[in-house]
């Protein structure tokens, strides 16, 4: 039998009250400062196999905490170590002024990334990768508690390059799929960042609109065709203004590790991660609706074999659909199409559903047709 999980906290709102011998067991408290509840701590309540996650722990409660809890500090960093919630666009351009764009540099999002770059990427300070560990497991934690709302088979992923112009067909290919998908009850889910991830997450984000306005939000970001360009950030939060979203929702896992690509503002629930490989393999593993591989460079076509690994070990349970958007790339320029058929034909992979088209209403019939389960709850 599976131990019971622990209870988290996260609002002083909610703190527990005790059992019957005055013991408050089996708790995680995020980020409280229990100087701000001094009737609670005046009730003297023990505490028992609880965890403080950089917690402002008064003298007169340490007495009371006991020897089986876990106690770390806030740790200092330019992030909370123990963020109890995704972020969203606001939270990581925290600071930008769409109107001055040297603002940019000063945000938070930027400021994470200046910090991460001046520790090193392969950091060996132990203070600092406990930090970024620990950092990782809350986004972990809270992706978890978002897609609670949702069937496990509604999310839907879309992988391919980040430097897909926003002029280019592709782009307005993977925004129609992504809002069709999105307005079939799709929850969208990329690697968070520009070009064809933020091509994913437009579309989510356009998802309940009108052609027209479909049309013109590209238009806007027209201004700027990639991420490099001048523009590429304003022109993204000037659709944001134009056309609120708060209906329909996608998510994006973007990385530090490639902090020079901007997170897409578009995504409403982003899991930032420092650790790529962490941040990829949970991509690939939430996409239990389907994956739709749009043209990219390596690491599309690493996340493909680690898909199709995952597909024929039924890692993550039954196998999903794998859509190839773009015949000519995936079966000519670079053939993975073609050997994935060869090696699925003779029984080197198995489990895998695969297809390639041009069409994008194909593409989106493919995953609908895979299943047409709704969120379980209203969101």
């Amino acid at each position: 039998m599976a131990d019971r999980p622990y209870q988290e906290i996260s609002d002083l709102s909610q703190l527990p009250a005790p059992d019957e011998s005055g013991i408050v067991s089996h708790y995680v408290f995020q980020y409280l400062d229990f100087f701000k509840v001094p009737q609670y701590l005046a009730a003297g309540h023990r505490y028992s196999d609880c965890c403080f996650l950089g917690c402002e722990i008064p003298s007169e409660m340490e007495g009371n905490i006991g020897r089986t809890c876990l106690i770390f500090p806030r740790m200092g960093r330019s992030y909370n170590v123990f963020r109890s919630r995704l972020y969203s666009g606001e939270d990581l351009y925290e600071g930008y002024d769409p109107d001055n764009e040297d603002t940019f540099e000063t945000c938070f999002d930027s400021r994470v990334y200046a910090d991460y770059k001046e520790k090193g990427q392969q950091c060996g300070d132990v203070r600092e990768t406990l930090g970024r560990t620990l950092h990782d497991r809350a986004m972990g934690d809270a992706m978890r508690e978002f897609l609670r709302k949702f069937d496990e088979q509604q999310v839907v992923a879309i992988m391919g390059g980040h430097a897909l112009n926003r002029s280019d067909t592709g782009y307005r290919n993977v925004a129609y799929i992504s809002k069709k998908l999105t307005e079939k009850g799709k929850l969208m889910a990329s690697g968070g960042g520009p070009g064809a991830m933020e091509a994913t997450h437009l579309g989510a984000w356009m998802a309940g609109r009108t052609e027209e306005e479909f049309e013109d939000a590209l238009a806007i970001l027209s201004v700027a065709q990639t991420f490099r360009d001048e523009g590429w950030l304003r022109s993204a939060f000037e659709v944001r203004r134009k056309y609120p979203q708060s209906k329909y929702h996608s998510l994006g896992i973007p990385t530090w590790f490639y902090g020079h690509e901007p997170a897409s503002p578009f995504a409403t629930e982003i899991a930032k991660y420092f650790y790529n490989s962490v941040r990829e393999d949970t991509l690939l593993s939430i996409a239990k609706g389907g994956i739709i591989y749009s043209p990219g460079s390596a690491g599309t076509i690493q996340e493909i074999f680690q898909d199709a690994a995952q597909n024929h070990y039924q890692t993550f349970g039954a196998p999903s659909p794998m859509v190839f958007l773009g015949k000519d790339f995936f079966t000519r320029e670079i053939p993975i199409y073609p050997l994935l058929e060869d090696l699925l034909a003779r029984d080197k992979y198995k489990n895998l559903i695969i297809s390639v088209t041009d069409d994008p209403e194909e593409a989106i019939e493919t995953v609908l047709s895979y299943t047409r389960a709704q969120p379980k709850e209203e969101y």
